[in-house]
């Protein structure tokens, strides 16, 4: 997939403020400080379209972008450690099961995993909790250019025995750095191959 345009629609702190499910929909998550808004910048190749932040917890809302004026790009409050309240907390996480549940127009989630570090409980519950409800997900290791290969691949497969052993099998799954732009033709042409089940559904 070409990248032609890239912009920023609205961000949303309700459900009721989200803009019309006219286009197939794309979704990214991960705990707080995994490099998600890295990634999105260097998947649309636009250096300041998702903010990016030292600090967990920058992203506070729901952001759509427009992409080729074809499809959004969504960009969700992490998970995990934030500085904020608990009372913000539990505001995410309704804003995000209402989100997932009852967004007709989301065709998939991209859960993004630090690749440099071995499974986390979170990160399987989350998971786990995505299966539950039905949503289509993919996993999206970030960072991979902190490791060697060797090492990278180590990780990678310690993540599938420790998923197997309750999963039938592996979702989807990317390997990715926002850095050197590794995985950004992967993923770019899984988000196009998929849209023709939007597509279908209309």
């Amino acid at each position: 997939m070409i990248i032609r345009s890239a912009s920023f629609v609205t961000s949303s702190a309700k459900i009721s403020q989200l803009p019309p499910p006219d286009r197939p929909e794309y979704a990214f998550i991960g705990r707080s400080n995994v490099g998600k808004s890295s990634l999105i910048n260097m998947l649309v190749s636009r250096k300041g379209l998702a903010k990016t932040s030292g600090s967990p917890g920058k992203t506070q809302t729901i952001n759509h972008f427009i992409i080729n004026e074809s499809w959004y790009l969504v960009d969700l409050p992490g998970y995990g450690y934030a500085r904020v309240s608990q009372k913000m907390r539990e505001q995410w996480d309704k804003l995000f099961t209402s989100y997932v549940t009852l967004r007709e127009n989301l065709i998939l989630l991209f859960a993004l995993i630090d690749g440099r570090h071995e499974p986390m409980a979170s990160d399987l519950a989350f998971m786990e909790r995505l299966a539950l409800n039905g949503v289509p997900f993919a996993r999206v290791f970030t960072k991979t250019d902190k490791l060697s290969a060797a090492e990278a691949a180590k990780i990678r497969e310690i993540h599938d025995k420790v998923m197997l052993r309750t999963w039938e099998s592996l979702p989807p799954t990317f390997v990715t750095s926002a850095s050197r732009g590794t995985g950004r033709e992967e993923v770019l042409d899984y988000i196009e191959n998929s849209m023709i089940f939007f597509t279908g559904r209309k």
